[in-house]
């Protein structure tokens, strides 16, 4: 089985209409659009389609990350356009079943506590829409402040509730308000701020159980780890920084061969799972492959050095493991 453990969803035009009204009303008016199921259905088929075409059995779907408008005042706009969302997903989900996940998008507003909007929305999420994971972003204010690092108390709500309700996250940054930052740029950016400053503060040692995987390869820190070990040396860690980083999860949305064997080499094949983004950033032709980049199944499939159980972690098991909501107990590998 073919798990796309990182993916967004594509949504109907009426979707987009709420939105303008929502960012040009600042929420007033605040009620959430009823979609036709019509218009559901369609963008539902059209991915599921995209799906087929790249060999995918499941997707695990959440917003699209650059569009989450956590730094658009007031914070009621991101609350809504989050539930917006998010019951957008369950919809997904009650159409197909057997082919989607539920991942939640939180409204994180710029520096408010994380127990006024995101915390609510993450219970409401997996307790009555049977989500299974939701979205981190390390970032609520877009590059507009200096938000604390994820190994600050001031997450510790968040990872108490995540932990509680059995539900990993994964960090994925949001847009970037900076005119020398692309959104593409902040995601690298801020997730390699987030691990090190995640494993700096010795986060796990406060919460043992918190299950956290990093999007995109995980930033610079894979392909930089010389310097991350030297530091760690000079800092006098008892444990290596190789040791710290199986702490933390993966994803495979970097697009590139010699990035990925880098990344499961370093990582370890068992905290790494695949992952795509289809459609997304990496939907465009390569001219080498004539393949998308993010038609990341061959390539892996390719890797002569990776067994068949490493192979089958990657695609299948280590998701199952970390997302402990989204199978059947017996359905464990």
């Amino acid at each position: 089985m073919i798990i796309d453990s990182h993916a967004h969803i594509h949504m109907p035009p009426e979707s987009f209409r709420f939105m303008a009204e929502l960012v040009g009303g600042r929420a007033n008016p605040y009620t959430l659009p009823k979609i036709p199921e019509a218009s559901i259905r369609k963008v539902v088929e059209d991915q599921l389609k995209i799906m087929d075409s790249v060999g995918t059995d499941i997707q695990f779907i959440s917003p699209r990350p650059y569009l989450q408008m956590h730094s658009v005042k007031p914070g009621k706009v991101t609350e809504l356009w989050s539930q917006h969302c998010n019951n957008l997903i369950a919809e997904f989900v009650k159409l197909a079943p057997d082919r989607f996940r539920g991942v939640a998008g939180l409204p994180q507003f710029m520096d408010e506590p994380l127990e006024q909007r995101a915390i609510p929305e993450l219970k409401r999420c997996v307790n009555e829409l049977g989500f299974v994971g939701c979205l981190i972003n390390p970032d609520p204010t877009e590059g507009l402040g200096d938000p604390p690092g994820m190994g600050d108390a001031y997450w510790h709500p968040l990872y108490q509730a995540m932990v509680e309700l059995d539900v990993p996250g994964l960090i994925h940054s949001a847009s970037s308000c900076s005119e020398r930052e692309s959104y593409t740029l902040k995601f690298l950016n801020e997730e390699t701020i987030s691990i090190v400053h995640l494993l700096g503060a010795k986060t796990f040692d406060t919460f043992p159980e918190l299950k956290i995987i990093v999007a995109h390869g995980g930033g610079a820190v894979p392909y930089q780890m010389g310097r991350f070990r030297s530091w760690n040396v000079r800092r006098g860690e008892k444990e290596t920084f190789d040791e710290q980083l199986k702490k933390l999860y993966f994803d495979t949305c970097n697009y590139s061969e010699e990035a990925m064997e880098l990344l499961l080499k370093v990582a370890g094949t068992d905290n790494v799972m695949f992952g795509t983004e289809k459609p997304g950033t990496g939907s465009a032709r390569n001219p080498l492959t004539g393949r998308d980049y993010d038609d990341m199944k061959p390539i892996i499939e390719g890797m002569a050095w990776l067994t068949d159980e490493q192979k089958k972690n990657i695609f299948e098991c280590n998701c199952r493991r970390v997302y402990s909501r989204a199978f059947r107990k017996d359905e464990d590998c």
